[in-house]
């Protein structure tokens, strides 16, 4: 069964089980994501309040055999939370679930709906004097079933990893309708096969996240933060390398920007302040957080001048306020956004072990040269490997004049990446954008294992259908 405008037997049925929380037609927001490379259809979105109601939510769809399709923040960049085509689906937003349930400060740990929106997830830690590290630039909308669902990355994986490394259990519905009560707050339990990463990841075509235990750290003592201007790329690994020798599990971000960072955000956004009066080629933004009787400012200006006789840094500045901090990382997290305005042709998220990032930059732009003439914006999360590789026009020209290279650009930047032993997705997850670049990079024998797993867990196939594997 499909939901379309003529059955509303299904709608009835939902109605009945949840008075006041189905909606119809869908809001614009459930049918657009933010890079509009996909556009949902007008269809049932279903608000529950309680993992019960999400239960018995999906029990219905089981027995009628209608797809569901989780939501949360709608800010994934790859079309997970989008169904342009096949069966039409019921979307499933978790928005309502939106408590945090406890705070357990002197463990560390919180727990909290899936429906909680990622900046809140952050205030409740911080009113708790602790710290929930997960950060990117959607916080303020995301929310943190989706970062689970997508295993989010973020700006401070160097220190704190990936979502995945931030949670200690879930609570999440199957796709018969059976509650895991998995919501424990146990650093050790090797009682089986553990599902909580499995759903971890999923992007809801396993399950239905909705509630999570969380990791909560002590406060840094000081934080600092710094940009120095390197020579390569090769010379920010080497940096990074010192830094992590110098002050070990302290350096907390460690990011890469091109010099065509500093121009897109020149010419698009003259309103951010940039550091330097002329850009620099390459540069990388620190922040260090320092636990009691260490100074973040004797640290960065010692690595500053280590980086110096080691020939790796030519220049820098080093915050000396918190608003100063924010304007520095104010130049990178509007990057996206200056990219976005100029128009990028390819926007790609990659992973690369750290000593190949410097010959893959490289290699990069021989084989897109190869393709034509392009601006190429290389930027990221240095520290872990994950960088965003863009491809641009030349100024005066347009990415809709691109459209028909489009596919060989993405081919080429993936094979490439692909040769070094990269991941052609990072921190964004597959979702329907990148399920042919799965079928054609992935390990036969995993993507066996995905495929057994889906149809034991899903046999009906009615979770998230299209995303992740092919449906």
């Amino acid at each position: 069964m499909t939901l379309n405008s003529a059955d509303t037997a299904f709608e009835k049925l939902l109605a009945e089980h949840l008075p006041g929380h189905i909606l119809k037609p869908s809001e614009p927001r459930y049918l657009e994501e933010p890079r509009g490379t996909f556009t949902g259809r007008p269809t049932l979105v279903a608000r529950p309040e309680t993992t019960e109601q999400v239960a018995t939510v999906i029990r219905l769809a089981a027995r009628q055999q209608v797809p569901v399709m989780p939501y949360g923040g709608g800010t994934g960049l790859v079309g997970g939370q989008i169904s342009p085509e096949g069966p039409l689906p019921l979307i499933l937003s978790l928005e309502k679930m939106d408590r945090i349930r406890a705070v357990h400060a002197e463990e560390n740990v919180m727990i909290c709906e899936s429906g909680v929106i990622l900046a809140d997830v952050q205030k409740a830690a911080t009113e708790a004097r602790r710290l929930f590290p997960l950060s990117l630039a959607a916080e303020g909308t995301a929310r943190i079933g989706g970062n689970l669902a997508t295993n989010a990355g973020g700006t401070a994986v160097l220190r704190y990893g990936n979502t995945r490394d931030l949670c200690l259990g879930l609570e999440a519905v199957l796709p018969d309708g059976q509650v895991w009560h998995g919501l424990r707050r146990l650093r050790k339990d090797n009682t089986g096969y553990d599902l909580r990463h499995l759903l971890i990841g999923s992007e809801g075509t396993l399950g239905v996240i909705t509630a999570a235990a969380l990791k909560l750290f002590p406060q840094p003592e000081q934080t600092g933060t710094a940009i120095f201007v390197v020579k390569s790329p090769a010379a920010a690994l080497s940096l990074l390398a010192l830094a992590r020798d110098r002050l070990g599990d302290l350096v907390t971000a460690f990011e890469l920007i091109s010099g065509r960072s500093f121009e897109f955000l020149a010419a698009e956004l003259p309103q951010v302040r940039l550091p330097f009066e002329e850009a620099p080629a390459w540069s990388v933004l620190i922040e260090v957080g320092m636990v009691a009787g260490m100074s973040a400012d004797d640290a960065l200006t010692g690595l500053f001048e280590q980086g110096m006789d080691a020939d790796l840094v030519s220049d820098g500045v080093i915050a000396q306020s918190a608003q100063q901090s924010d304007a520095f990382w104010s130049v990178r997290e509007n990057i996206p956004i200056a990219n976005k305005k100029v128009g990028a042709i390819v926007s790609s998220d990659v992973s690369l072990p750290l000593g190949a990032i410097a010959p893959f930059i490289e290699a990069g732009k021989e084989r897109i040269a190869r393709i034509g003439a392009f601006r190429i914006n290389c930027f990221g999360h240095l520290g872990d490997g994950n960088l965003h590789y863009n491809v641009f026009p030349m100024p005066g020209r347009t990415k809709s004049e691109h459209l028909n290279q489009r596919a060989d650009l993405q081919r080429a930047i993936h094979d490439l990446v692909h040769e070094y032993e990269g991941s052609f997705s990072a921190e964004h997850g597959v979702g329907r954008l990148k399920v042919e670049d799965l079928e054609r990079y992935g390990d036969p024998a995993k993507l066996s294992a995905m495929r057994a797993i889906k149809a034991a867990l899903d046999p009906l196939g009615i979770m998230n259908p299209g995303a992740v594997l092919r449906g």
